[in-house]
């Protein structure tokens, strides 16, 4: 699956099929809020919750990815990513984009 951050794919004529998204949810865990909270008084990088979001990025790409294979799409273009604050510890993050069919 080809997947760009742009409308057009340089060279390819598609016809557009539909939007296609994927989404999760991740929590953080008592060890990982634990040393946040650490982290948060001295400064830097809170590698743990770097970590999770990344993971979350890419379940989110790879349900996005399975949502647009089930349409018969061969890419997906202008694909984005968004996220979100659930609840305290939790956070979403979600990838979209179109879903297109080469000619």
């Amino acid at each position: 699956m080809i997947l760009v951050n742009v409308e057009q794919i340089s060279g390819k004529e598609y016809d557009v099929i539909s939007l296609v998204k994927g989404n999760t949810v991740q929590a953080k865990n008592f060890g990982r809020d634990f040393m946040a909270g650490m982290k948060n008084l001295v400064g830097g990088e809170i590698k743990g919750y770097t970590e999770m979001l990344t993971e979350a990025r890419e379940i989110a790409i790879n349900r996005m990815i399975a949502d647009a294979e089930g349409m018969g799409a061969d890419a997906i273009v202008n694909v984005r990513f968004a996220s979100s604050h659930i609840m305290d510890g939790a956070a979403e993050v979600i990838a979209y984009g179109t879903a297109v069919k080469f000619k």
